[in-house]
């Protein structure tokens, strides 16, 4: 399998599921879509989309070139943002989970 990373770039990531309480989902999606503004202003974000994955599920999978990075996307505002609000508008608290880009496709 030829590995097309894009070297440096997006080398680890953070996978997150985020479930809405069912009379909030129309504020996680505002808050998810209105975050594209926050993420493109992350240098050492390469990568980030915002999900839905089901009726109240949602999720969240960045890409970084460095641990360094995604530290800082992890106390940065976007974070702030969703963890500001997780009482009022999320079901349980959302799952986090570092991960290794073992190969992709980038444009």
């Amino acid at each position: 399998m030829t590995n097309l990373l894009v070297p440096g770039t997006a080398r680890i990531g953070l996978l997150a599921r985020i479930e809405a309480k069912p009379e909030y989902v129309r504020d996680v999606e505002e808050l998810l879509t209105g975050a594209l503004a926050l993420a493109q202003e992350e240098t050492g974000t390469t990568l980030w989309f915002a999900l839905r994955l089901g009726p109240t599920t949602f999720g969240i999978f960045d890409a970084f070139g460095t641990e360094e990075d995604r530290t800082a996307h992890l106390q940065g505002r976007i974070a702030a943002a969703l963890m500001d609000n997780a009482a009022k508008l999320l079901a349980e608290a959302p799952e986090i989970l570092p991960v290794d880009v073992l190969a992709a496709k980038l444009p």
